[in-house]
């Protein structure tokens, strides 16, 4: 397996190599003895700055090393042994007990969230990633921006509990012209909104219908929340709106979460002629609409105009608006919206300030700052374009490589596309080949809230540096297809 080419993956290497040397020099150096200065590891062991703070901070996290601000770095004292566990074995007991008032277990599986933020090991390319690759984040608008927020009157006091006024504004104007501020909640990232919603919509012990496939991390909150996920299939069109009443009448269920524009996993863009249907329908069951609108800001290159989220044609308060800044920024620009009207925004307030107070004041100005600039508009227009080369280049190298494989949808937003397998050739095997043959990729299962109708991968093309690596990928998939095809 070839290694990676990215920079950041050679400074990743660079910092193991370091930290590994400093790790076995360390009996040379008494308890309390200084280590050498930064300066003198540049020059021996030929290395950045970067690279010897990064290697001496990963010691100091071991407890092997202590830094001091001007006077350098310490060897520290060994540790004693780890004590012996307990016996927790108890905690099967306690633990069993925690169900919904029908007495339905609530399990807390976080499995198919795992297997799109799992990294991993070296040369083993991410076709699993829900990210954008690092050279495609904007890390140095978002460092400006965390600098500028930094120096704000402020910045480091408590922040509204609902969100900062002009961030709050910011998503409502996104929405639509009738939204305002004062109908937004700005959360903890997406997944942190969808839990509330449920949390605040959905009584435990009731259904919550949703898209089959979906999002993996929808059917962990659902279930994690004492919920009975039923599912309401998708075809390419969005969600079939001639089975969602049938859907709310048999299980009664008040909640139903969609994703209108570029549904995860199959990409697909709800219909004109279905929009208005699905918030009708929810509306005569009086049930609300969870709207996920996590992609908007990913539309690729040649989208065009995109349709406007539910919530702005909505004004009797049927649809709960979902946004974020995540997926178009980085991991860790955890910076979401709820937006609500009525009863519901001040339930989902109360559970909102309940669960979290609010989200760090820093965190927000940041956004506030990030968005507020050129550079953010520069980083959108990017990634519609690089988004949609790599989305040629995946399409391009699956059809050459692995015309056996289904592909029926090829979206123009997202970074993802949803393939199905052949018959013969199985999910869990594939995926296991793959992985052998150095790729990861997300099985299709957990995308499922019951059975699936047949067997599925999601591929990503966002989190990988290039396009050569999309091909090199796509090339190993095909001898991981041609070992599970022949039961080797």
């Amino acid at each position: 397996m070839s290694q990676r080419s990215s920079g950041r993956d050679g400074e990743a290497s660079s910092v193991d190599t370091l930290a590994g040397a400093l790790r076995a020099e360390l009996n040379r150096y008494p308890v309390g003895g200084k280590l050498p200065s930064s300066r003198v590891l540049v020059e021996r062991y030929r290395v950045s700055p970067a690279t010897v703070s990064r290697a001496l901070a990963r010691l100091t996290a071991e407890g092997l090393v202590t830094t001091r601000p001007g006077a350098g770095a310490f060897r520290t004292a060994v540790r004693e042994a780890t004590p012996r566990p307990g016996d927790t074995s108890w905690q099967e007991v306690a633990l069993s007990a925690d169900a919904a008032p029908d007495g339905v277990p609530r399990p807390v599986d976080a499995s198919g969230v795992l297997a799109t933020l799992a990294v991993p090991p070296p040369g083993v390319i991410e076709f699993n990633s829900g990210y954008l690759h690092p050279s495609l984040q904007p890390e140095q608008a978002m460092a400006a921006a965390l600098a500028r927020a930094g120096r704000r009157p402020g910045a480091w006091g408590r922040p509204p509990m609902e969100g900062l006024p002009e961030l709050r504004d910011w998503f409502a104007r996104g929405i639509g012209d009738t939204w305002s501020a004062a109908d937004v909640l700005v959360t903890s990232g997406g997944q942190a909104a969808l839990t509330i919603a449920l949390r605040a919509l959905a009584p435990p012990g009731t259904p919550v219908l949703v898209e089959s496939p979906t999002y993996p991390g929808l059917l962990a909150v659902a279930r994690a929340a004492g919920l009975r996920p039923v599912p309401v299939p998708v075809d390419r069109e969005g969600l079939r709106t001639d089975l969602l009443a049938d859907a709310f009448r048999a299980g009664g269920a008040r909640v139903l979460v969609c994703q209108p524009l570029f549904q995860n996993p199959t990409g697909a863009v709800l219909s004109a002629a279905r929009r208005p249907e699905v918030v009708r329908i929810a509306r005569e069951h009086g049930a609300f609409v969870v709207e996920d609108d996590f992609l908007r800001r990913l539309a690729h290159q040649d989208a065009g105009p995109l349709p406007r989220p539910l919530a702005a044609d909505d004004p009797d308060g049927v649809v709960v608006h979902v946004g974020s800044l995540t997926k178009a920024t980085s991991p860790s620009m955890r910076v979401a919206v709820l937006a609500a009207r009525g009863p519901a925004l001040e339930r989902l307030r109360a559970l909102h300030v309940v669960d979290t107070f609010f989200v760090p004041r820093p965190l927000q100005e940041s956004a506030l700052e990030l968005v507020g600039s050129a550079a953010f508009h520069r980083h959108l227009r990017t990634v519609a374009v690089e988004l949609k080369r790599r989305r040629e280049a995946m399409t391009a190298a699956l059809r050459a490589e692995l015309p056996g494989l289904t592909l029926p949808h090829v979206p123009s937003g997202g970074y993802h596309l949803w393939l199905g397998l052949p018959d013969g050739i199985g999910e869990s095997a594939f995926t296991t080949a793959a992985l052998r043959a150095g790729v990861a990729v997300a099985p299709g299962r957990p995308y499922f809230g019951t059975e699936p109708p047949a067997a599925h991968v999601r591929l990503s093309y966002a989190g990988v540096s290039s396009t050569a690596e999309i091909a090199e990928g796509v090339h190993r998939l095909r001898a991981a297809y041609e070992e599970t095809r022949s039961g080797r």
